[in-house]
């Protein structure tokens, strides 16, 4: 999709807790112009170590660390979170395996500016305590046949935004937790999520009556 002549870029920032595979997917994207309009103005990681502050830096991207840990308080912390964001005038907060609640007053400064990649279709394996590899236990545990990917719009609930973009996964014979973590990972995560900002940053996802309406 050609970028129109003039248009603003859209300013995003992605907050990731680990190795930062979403964001790499999201940086590639940018850079071979698969999500057009957008400039990644920032990377925040609640873990100093987390690999995904190096991919960052790699590519020329502001990366810091803001944890929790850090402050005496959670309102404090969150008072501290919400300024470092708006330092970067984001348009767009992208939740790239991030694992700190996000919030209140964020959610609120950036109702549906803010999304969330989650492993599985919503409203399946999702809330409270569904995150990362347990998703994926959980899921062959019950013995479904098909998983998958969601990106959605992030408010008060866990999980429980507005959904913009889905795609199934279907579960192999043999599969780990982990093999099918990487499944989900290659043939969902990375596509869906690069596809959303993409949409988004071209104005082509609006919220009616808690639903996304995506324009052609």
């Amino acid at each position: 999709m050609p970028e129109e002549v003039g248009m603003k870029k859209t300013k995003i920032a992605v907050f990731v807790s680990g190795g930062g595979t979403n964001l790499q997917a999201i940086i590639d994207g940018v850079e071979a112009g698969t999500i057009t309009n957008t400039e990644i103005v920032g990377v925040i990681s609640n873990n100093k170590n987390a690999f995904a502050l190096e991919r960052a830096k790699k590519h020329g991207i502001s990366a810091e660390c803001i944890s929790p840990k850090d402050y005496e308080s959670r309102d404090i912390f969150n008072k501290q979170f919400l300024e470092r964001v708006n330092a970067y005038k984001p348009d767009l907060i992208v939740l790239a395996g991030f694992l700190v609640v996000i919030p209140p007053e964020m959610i609120a400064e950036y109702r549906n500016r803010m999304i969330n990649i989650h492993p599985s279709l919503i409203p399946a394996f999702c809330g409270t305590g569904y995150y990362g590899l347990k998703v994926h236990e959980a899921a062959l545990k019950r013995g479904v046949k098909v998983v998958g990917a969601t990106v959605h719009f992030v408010d008060e609930g866990t999980d429980t935004g507005p959904i913009i973009l889905q795609k199934a996964v279907e579960v192999q014979n043999g599969d780990t937790p982990e093999i099918l973590q990487k499944r989900v990972m290659e043939q969902a995560e990375w596509k869906i999520m690069p596809e959303a900002i993409d949409l988004i940053a071209n104005g082509k996802v609006t919220v009616e009556d808690g639903r996304t309406v995506i324009c052609d």
